[in-house]
């Protein structure tokens, strides 16, 4: 039999509302979107290895990195970027319009991008070794 070894994410848990159908969701932040549920804590971390499972599988067939367990923790989520005044002005300016903070807006920007790259990415089909592959 084929066992796959499933590494050990760093997770939150938490308790589910009435409204939410009760219980306890589990979320692993490294796996963007990977997430699970249960009756009990127990269950929740049980059913949250099948999510890591299904996951880290269909991260393989579509070609996506997997990071590595602790890879998000372990950034500061800080960087600093020159630019060009005229960018910095533009952005200032925007940010000004907008009615939020010159941070607020470019990280909103780059979230949007992000976002759009992911989806463009995704559905698009790619080539492998001269014949068309996976959508990713």
């Amino acid at each position: 039999m084929n066992t796959i070894k499933i590494p050990e994410y760093p997770f939150t848990i938490r308790h589910l509302s009435k409204e939410e159908g009760g219980g306890y969701l589990i979320e692993f932040s490294d796996l963007p979107g990977c997430m699970s549920d249960g009756e009990t804590i127990d269950e929740a971390i049980l059913n949250g290895k099948d999510a890591i499972q299904a996951w880290l599988h269909a991260a393989k067939e579509t070609n996506r990195p997997i990071p590595k367990p602790g890879e998000l923790e372990s950034q500061s989520g800080k960087w600093v970027q020159r630019v060009p005044k005229s960018i910095h002005l533009r952005l200032v300016n925007r940010a000004r319009e907008e009615g939020v903070s010159l941070n607020t807006l470019v990280i909103t920007m780059l979230s949007e991008s992000l976002g759009e790259f992911s989806q463009k990415n995704f559905r698009q089909p790619h080539k492998k070794n001269g014949h068309k592959g996976q959508v990713r």
